[in-house]
């Protein structure tokens, strides 16, 4: 009976001492010190953190250009190029005729017709100069003269002396000669520009001020009559609204694709603020883009007009700057992480948090380079607790070892031992 007592007695006596000490550990502000098993950590390093858009895209031309034809004023001839074809800067594309040419012809030949007949009146009044001369010559008292004649002389026949009436007609003559010569003068030039407007009229040819592939033909002579897409590729896409918000012009790009060998770099050269489709309440809005593609150097590598790639577009981007994992981070309404201390402690460190992308954080203010921070905040329950972590024998080495005094090594074996 004595001995059952004894059992009894310290049956009860542990289940008090077990109960005194769970309610001192777990007592809010207890005294009684805590000991934290850190499994994991990680260092404070210095890293490159990007912030990206991750979409997808497709390959197509840079641009399109757009050939235009003025159906109104001209008469459409035939086309020189067929869909499909390649064509360099200043090739000829369609030829055509133009109604302002027709018109334009049609007054320079009653121009040069009016300008003829001033040459063959002047002809026929030098002539009659002449004929009038002669007959002064041979017998002046019988020389008839035409009164038109009389009146451009601006002479007397009855008053003035035959070699006054000479001088007169000598005078004239010279006159009518120069100014027959102006006309023939003119007459060329007229007759110069009628050939220039034959060979327009027969053969106008439009260019191509960019090269590229022939896009499309109208052959209803709608405008735009002909597309050309350069030759020079580049990647649309779209954003959601989300993305826009972050999305700027000038930001680089990155496009991979499993049939591309390496990959494609660029910048974004255009947004379009209206979306893709009209705005409604059901559907979500996308806002197209494009974005150029540089060349590196060297050979390009031939893109197909239509490839899809997976597209990173570069948004916020900081080199060389503290960071840590994101898991590392206790996220409150004052973030904190916990340091791991030369002495043994964990302490908590309140840090100012910057740039959060591929699962890194950046510190702005908190840790330094090097310091040594747990993985798992949320399993420290006390601050400046003391910690153990597991050995790893792999990473143990020798020449560290060495490194401590043998009371060290003690003190370090019976931490371990008691504190497991």
């Amino acid at each position: 009976m004595k001995g059952k007592w004894k059992v009894t007695a310290v049956s009860v006596a542990s289940v008090v001492l077990i109960a005194v000490n769970l309610y001192l550990i777990e007592k809010k502000e207890s005294k009684v010190e805590r000991t934290v098993f850190v499994e994991n950590w990680t260092k404070v390093k210095k890293d490159t953190i990007t912030a990206t858009i991750q979409t997808k895209a497709v390959v197509k031309p840079a641009e399109v250009h757009d050939i235009y034809f003025d159906a109104k004023n001209n008469d459409f001839r035939k086309f020189l190029v067929k869909e499909g074809d390649e064509v360099a800067a200043g090739s000829s594309l369609f030829e055509y005729t133009t109604t302002e040419l027709d018109a334009l012809k049609a007054n320079l030949t009653a121009e040069k017709t009016a300008v003829e007949g001033e040459v063959s009146g002047i002809d026929q009044y030098v002539a009659k100069l002449r004929a009038y001369q002669g007959n002064l010559e041979r017998d002046p008292s019988k020389a008839v003269i035409d009164d038109s004649i009389e009146q451009k002389l601006n002479i007397d026949i009855t008053t003035s002396s035959s070699d006054l009436i000479k001088s007169n007609i000598e005078q004239e003559m010279y006159k009518q000669e120069l100014e027959k010569n102006r006309l023939n003068e003119k007459v060329k030039m007229l007759s110069a520009q009628l050939s220039s407007i034959e060979t327009q009229a027969n053969s106008i040819e439009t260019t191509t001020e960019a090269g590229g592939i022939v896009k499309n033909i109208n052959k209803n002579l709608n405008n735009p009559i002909i597309s050309i897409a350069s030759a020079n590729m580049g990647i649309e896409g779209d954003f959601s609204e989300s993305e826009m918000k972050k999305a700027e012009v000038g930001m680089t790009i990155k496009a991979t694709a499993p049939d591309l060998k390496q990959e494609l770099k660029g910048k974004i050269s255009r947004i379009h603020s209206y979306p893709a489709e009209e705005p409604t309440l059901k559907n979500d809005n996308r806002f197209p883009f494009q974005a150029m593609i540089e060349s590196e150097g060297g050979e390009a590598e031939p893109l197909m007009v239509g490839s899809k790639v997976d597209l990173s577009v570069i948004t916020n981007q900081k080199a060389g700057v503290p960071s840590i994992p994101v898991g590392a981070v206790h996220q409150t309404k004052k973030p904190h992480v916990y340091k791991l201390t030369k002495k043994g402690y964990v302490d908590k460190h309140y840090a100012t948090l910057g740039l959060k992308a591929e699962g890194k954080q950046e510190l702005i203010k908190g840790p330094a380079v090097g310091d040594v921070i747990v993985m798992e905040p949320k399993m420290v329950t006390k601050n400046h607790s003391h910690f153990i972590t597991p050995v790893h024998f792999e990473k143990v080495k020798t020449d560290t070892l060495k490194k401590f005094t043998t009371r060290e090594k003690v003190r370090y074996l019976l931490l371990g031992i008691l504190e497991k």
